[in-house]
């Protein structure tokens, strides 16, 4: 049984104890700089379960996943910025290895898109977020951007369940898988999104600094011919 499994069994074992709240939040707070762990799935679900079944509370759970996310994605940049990118085993892979480059070359052009929209992509803001911490993104501007992010985030999630266990409001389990399948689906394609549109950035650039050398280089001939004559 994965972790997911284990932690949506335990939010239904638990929906009518304040334990749940305590689940949720260490949740998104891990997530922040421990990405295996599916921070989006458990505030679905509890969102999900809290409109079906009238607990846990769905704004209870939008203010705890906020903070949570918040939290866990200062960590991150503390984590970040005092070791760097490169002492974590998961992050030795191919996927992580991308979306630390990536993070790198995007925070020096647009670090204020980069990490609000990194939030919904689960490795992707842990890479950007220690990143930020690495490159000593200073944290007067990171802060504000980590908390804005994470409310959106969180709103984002919630809705999400909201909307599943609203209109599976007599199979709240199936309401709330069918959430989970769909915060997973939008987060593949905001990650593809992001991703293709990096590349095309980055081809533009070339193509751009390609076409400059190209016009120099006639010039400099020029000038070189005259100079010999």
């Amino acid at each position: 049984m994965n972790p997911l499994d284990l932690l949506t069994d335990f939010l239904l074992a638990a929906v009518n104890s304040p334990w749940v709240y305590l689940v949720v939040f260490a949740v998104v707070v891990i997530d922040g700089f421990f990405p295996p762990v599916p921070s989006e799935s458990i505030v679905v679900v509890a969102a999900a379960l809290g409109v079906s079944t009238g607990t846990p509370d769905p704004v209870a759970i939008l203010v705890l996943a906020a903070v949570g996310a918040t939290l866990g994605d200062t960590i991150a940049y503390g984590l970040g910025r005092r070791i760097g990118v490169t002492r974590f085993r998961w992050m030795g892979g191919r996927r992580a290895g991308d979306a630390i480059e990536r993070a790198g070359r995007g925070l020096a052009r647009r670090p204020a898109s980069l990490l609000l929209v990194a939030r919904y992509i689960p490795v992707g803001r842990v890479a950007v977020n220690m990143t930020a911490g690495a490159t000593r993104l200073p944290f007067r501007r990171f802060w504000p951007l980590a908390v804005l992010a994470g409310a959106c985030w969180s709103v984002y999630s919630v809705l999400i369940g909201i909307v599943a266990g609203t209109a599976f409001t007599d199979q709240p389990v199936l309401g709330a898988m069918i959430g989970v399948a769909l915060a997973l689906c939008l987060g593949l394609g905001i990650d593809r999104v992001v991703t293709s549109a990096g590349r095309r950035r980055e081809r533009i650039a070339a193509s751009v600094v390609t076409a400059r050398g190209t016009a120099a280089a006639p010039g400099t001939g020029a000038a070189a011919r005259t100079g010999a004559m």
